[in-house]
């Protein structure tokens, strides 16, 4: 199993996700070659690594970054034959990702670790086709991925735990902080709390509580400005008082039992649908949509660069290890 020595990442898909993967792996010194059916590919790939490396140079790139690496190939048995790791990217479709993983395991060489960046789709079932099914595991990034640490880890039912912890150690040579799934579930671990927050807020828009900037503001000038860094636990940990969880979970544990927020989603009808993206459109303004992906990327950098100084000791990034079983 190739553990060591990555140089050369094959990008099967090259859509946001996959022009993500493409801006980190070049800024960390890897050769990238990416195969995407659509003819509109290799321009938006080309144009999320120019818009995204001035973000990423003020951020601090490493001696090796190259963008220059990129070199695009027609097909998948061309583009997985000489790499050292896969990462597929396609729509999130289980019928295509199976007939795409299965035609990655008839090309690419037996030792290397096959990803998916899925959101959401049990492994077991996209190895149902694979010629080595052992070596594939979902890798699941958070957009930009040429910018936020997270990646979701998980293996499948015929996942070996060697290929799990190879393709750790591949992200965070990477810059990234792999989260290992122990468990299959789908949607894993963050998607299915974002989930949750997003059904509440249909909800409040639904009742006609609250409007998408309102929303919006509420999250970001309260607990999601302290989720930065935080997460909830060590928030309501802190936000307690000196008596911290003890005190905390003893004074609003009642609240559990009353009927403050929903779980199942309200109907999403047209009217529903037209508030969402009015609200959208309102909150965004006359501001130009790259525009705001720029300073969504400025933000979410210099924050990185806050938390590196400020919160995570020398040494140290906050995250747990992947687990060791």
């Amino acid at each position: 199993m190739k553990t060591k020595n990555i140089q050369r990442v094959a990008l099967v898909g090259g859509g946001v996700i996959g022009s993500g993967w493409a801006t980190r792996c070049l800024a960390h010194g890897l050769s990238v070659v990416v195969t995407d059916p659509s003819p509109a590919a290799a321009e938006m790939v080309l144009k999320t690594v120019d818009s995204a490396w001035p973000i990423l140079e003020g951020a601090g790139l490493g001696e090796k970054a190259d963008r220059s690496k990129l070199e695009f190939a027609p097909d998948i048995e061309t583009a997985v034959a000489d790499a050292d790791f896969v990462q597929e990217n396609v729509p999130e479709r289980e019928d295509l990702k199976i007939a795409v993983h299965e035609e990655i395991g008839r090309h690419a060489k037996d030792d290397i670790v096959v990803a998916s960046s899925s959101s959401g789709l049990l492994p077991s079932r996209l190895q149902s086709r694979c010629r080595r099914p052992e070596r594939l595991v979902i890798g699941h990034p958070f957009a930009p991925v040429y910018l936020l640490p997270l990646v979701e880890v998980v293996g499948g039912e015929q996942t070996s735990l060697e290929f799990v912890r190879a393709a750790g150690a591949f992200y965070r040579n990477i810059g990234m902080r792999p989260l290992h799934v122990r468990k299959e579930i789908e949607a894993y671990i963050a998607d299915r709390l974002q989930e949750s927050l997003y059904r509440e807020a249909l909800h409040l828009i639904n009742d006609g509580i609250a409007t998408v900037p309102e929303i919006d503001a509420a999250v970001t000038g309260g607990p999601g400005l302290r989720w930065a860094f935080m997460g909830t636990f060590m928030a309501w940990h802190l936000g307690g008082g000196p008596g911290g969880m003890r005190h905390t979970i003893e004074q609003f544990g009642p609240a559990l039992e009353l009927p403050w927020s929903h779980m199942k989603a309200p109907e999403l009808t047209e009217e529903l649908k037209n508030r969402i993206v009015e609200g959208c459109e309102v909150e965004s303004g006359d501001r130009d949509f790259n525009e705001l992906e720029r300073r969504r990327d400025q933000c979410l950098a210099e924050i990185q660069k806050v938390l590196e100084k400020y919160w995570y000791p020398p040494g140290q990034d906050g995250w747990p290890e992947m687990s060791p079983e």
